[in-house]
């Protein structure tokens, strides 16, 4: 034997093709395909993260470098605790930096979230009156940052689902500006479609810089980015 490889394995890349089951509609079989061949989920799984959108926090943090060691961090729509874990590791909630300041991570949901080590979840609907005092209480006072990787539920109608988690965002722009302390960081997910004019008008009133960036961990062919607002001015202005 030689050694080489002589059957054109290895020198392709792999790619799983699902059939279409009895009863499995095609886009079900096409995003369970998607899902196969996705390489972020395989690392999430390897990597023992919650979900494959914890690597776009990770590009996202790599970038702008908002989750230092020390600081207080929200997490809206938490579930299932991806961004948690990303934000245990990078703000030292566990105090495993030693030397480095320790960090506060609280994560808030409709639904309950699977216990995390560093973290703390509470099931509550930011939109509630008194959310803002309440996230505040548990917090010990304000945040550094709030985040938010929330979606409304789909319709299948593009527009709809486009100004539904616009609105979506924008509420969590407004609970940010209750819950932020000065120079703190607001990062939302948000879909291109053209209303998006309003809510950066919104975030440049009330933070010295707002970028608006696509990390590689999102799928090429979603329309979804994330806007990173820094430097909050201190209060929310008309």
């Amino acid at each position: 034997m030689t050694g080489k490889n002589t059957s054109g394995r290895g020198q392709r890349d792999l790619k799983v093709k699902v059939k279409t089951a009895r009863g499995r509609k095609l886009s079900s079989t096409l995003w369970l395909e998607r899902q196969l061949n996705d390489p972020y989920v395989a690392a999430a799984r390897r990597d023992g993260y919650r979900g494959r959108a914890a690597y776009k926090l990770l590009e996202l943090d790599d970038k702008y470098r908002f989750l230092v060691p020390g600081a207080r961090v929200v997490d809206l729509g938490c579930a299932p605790g991806g961004w948690l874990q990303v934000a245990v590791v990078r703000v030292n909630a566990l105090g495993e930096k030693k030397g480095k300041r320790v960090g506060t991570v609280l994560g808030v949901d409709l639904q309950e979230v699977e216990p995390l080590a560093g973290a703390t979840a509470h099931v509550l609907d930011f939109l509630d009156e008194g959310a803002d005092g309440q996230v505040k209480d548990w917090l010990g006072g304000s945040a550094d940052v709030v985040m938010s990787d929330m979606a409304a539920s789909a319709s299948g109608h593009k527009q709809t689902d486009h100004m539904r988690i616009m609105a979506l965002c924008e509420a969590a722009a407004h609970f940010a500006f209750d819950v932020l302390d000065e120079n703190g960081t607001f990062v939302a997910k948000v879909l291109a479609g053209g209303a998006e004019a309003e809510l950066q008008q919104l975030l440049k009133q009330n933070f010295r810089k707002v970028a608006n960036v696509k990390p590689p961990a999102s799928r090429s062919d979603s329309s979804e980015k994330y806007v990173v607002a820094t430097g909050f001015r201190g209060q929310a202005k008309d």
